[in-house]
């Protein structure tokens, strides 16, 4: 391409009318997002929520994400106040499957994604939380250190929202980014982790699964790309979870080279994903027990992204505080999920074996977990914006812990009590004292050992 088409460009200038003036606009209606607005409305303040897609919830709903991780240590409900309502919302609802009496929540919890959407549907109702779907973040207006207007598009056209707090839970950190708070993507080479195109599937038995022998769903899979199955040898299998009776919800294959900033970089990675899921289903019903009968249902309207930007706040979690089970003064949460990064290349030991041990050693024992401090959803030059969410700022090990759903309602929820306190506060998320945004916290029912 000419170097004159690549810099072509066209001024626009138009008035865009002011649709919302509230309190607190978040942006974005996944688990972090939902987490943010229906706390900021609790603590008395007028919230509008974006949200581009058509149901709230992201990865684990439009997505087609089979499952939540751990919502516990083992000991303490580590995703308490919000999370836990939503759990228990929907164990009532039977969404998912209830812990036993006494159980500990550290395990893996399927999702009825359909069941999951009407709970966040009802929490944000009952919080009256306005908001609406279909709605686009595309720009913010900054003065200073503060954004001054957020502009939305719909269906309807453009529009702006002014809001004393603005909270970044688009899991991208667009807002932020956009805000020109610095940031940081993937490794020191800016190799990211794939995406899945998870998928739903019908006609499994998965007694039979159980009874094969074979206890991983990689068991094979060297086998069936030496006899042509996989375009790639991909040993990085999640795998299929049970998701209702004779489904199975599938976290399976990577869209390799994913840029989930870049919407020429998904729309390549959304075509060979439906192509991929052609290549799992041979494989599972070939080479696996318990799948020779099953068929597909459908795959994801959201590819599933693990990691694009990562915010810098007044301070990134590291991997040393992972190791040392830190505690902060300032922490406004405690999470326990190893750390978590897939492989970044296909056909690739040395990356299989980097995570293999990485996923070994860097996790917990019963009862322990690593502080979340505040400063973390802080970023660096802005004083009225907040992120929640994968996106919040830490390094690439604790984003690879922190980035899953339960994690998202702890920094969801801190971030909107603490944008509820910074409104009376002129909107500065700094003015106010943290100790009593934790006092908050722990009256929202978060878990804060010592507040």
């Amino acid at each position: 391409m000419a170097r004159s088409a690549r810099t072509k460009s066209l001024r626009l200038i138009r008035q865009v009318p002011v649709r919302h003036e509230v309190d607190v606009f978040v942006a974005g209606g996944g688990p972090a997002g939902c987490a943010a607005a229906v706390s900021a409305a609790r603590g008395g303040k007028s919230v509008f929520l974006a949200e581009g897609h058509s149901c709230f919830g992201g990865m684990g709903t439009a997505g087609l994400v089979p499952a939540f991780m751990q919502f516990g240590d083992g000991v303490n409900f580590l995703a308490a106040g919000f999370g836990e309502e939503l759990f228990e919302r929907l164990c009532a609802a039977g969404g998912t499957t209830p812990a036993p009496p006494g159980g500990d929540r550290t395990g893996s919890y399927p999702i009825n994604a359909e069941i999951l959407k009407r709970v966040y549907d009802e929490m944000l109702l009952a919080a009256k939380v306005d908001f609406t779907f279909h709605t686009h973040l595309i720009g913010v207006q900054r003065q200073g250190s503060k954004v001054k207007a957020a502009l939305c598009w719909g269906k309807s056209g453009l529009f702006a929202v002014r809001a004393a707090v603005y909270v970044d839970a688009t899991g991208d950190g667009d807002l932020a980014a956009w805000a020109d708070a610095p940031f940081e993507k993937g490794d020191s080479s800016g190799a990211m982790m794939p995406g899945t195109l998870c998928s739903l599937w019908t006609d499994v038995d998965f007694d039979a699964w159980g009874k094969s022998g074979l206890r991983h769903h990689n068991a094979r899979i060297e086998e069936a790309h030496k006899a042509g199955v996989f375009t790639y040898c991909d040993k990085h299998l999640p795998g299929i979870w049970p998701v209702g009776d004779r489904v199975g919800g599938g976290n399976v294959g990577h869209t390799f080279g994913v840029d989930g900033t870049d919407e020429r970089s998904l729309t390549k990675a959304l075509l060979w994903g439906r192509k991929l899921v052609l290549e799992y289903e041979r494989y599972y019903r070939e080479y696996l027990r318990g799948f020779e009968r099953m068929k597909l249902m459908a795959t994801g309207s959201l590819l599933g992204l693990r990691e694009t930007r990562r915010i810098l706040g007044d301070y990134v979690l590291c991997l040393e505080d992972f190791k040392k089970r830190a505690v902060f003064p300032d922490e406004i949460g405690r999470y326990c999920y190893p750390v978590d990064i897939h492989v970044s290349r296909p056909d690739d030991e040395a990356e299989y074996e980097r995570f293999q041990k990485e996923f070994a050693e860097l996790r917990y024992a019963k009862g322990e977990s690593y502080g979340v401090p505040y400063r973390c959803l802080t970023p660096r030059g802005l004083s009225n914006v907040l992120v929640a969410g994968r996106c919040i700022s830490a390094d690439r090990f604790l984003q690879g812990s922190i980035r899953v759903m339960p994690g998202c309602y702890i920094t969801g929820q801190a971030a909107g009590v603490a944008a509820a306190l910074a409104c009376d506060h002129g909107g500065d998320s700094r003015a106010f004292d943290v100790g009593l945004l934790r006092r908050r916290l722990r009256e929202a029912g978060a878990y804060l050992p010592g507040a």
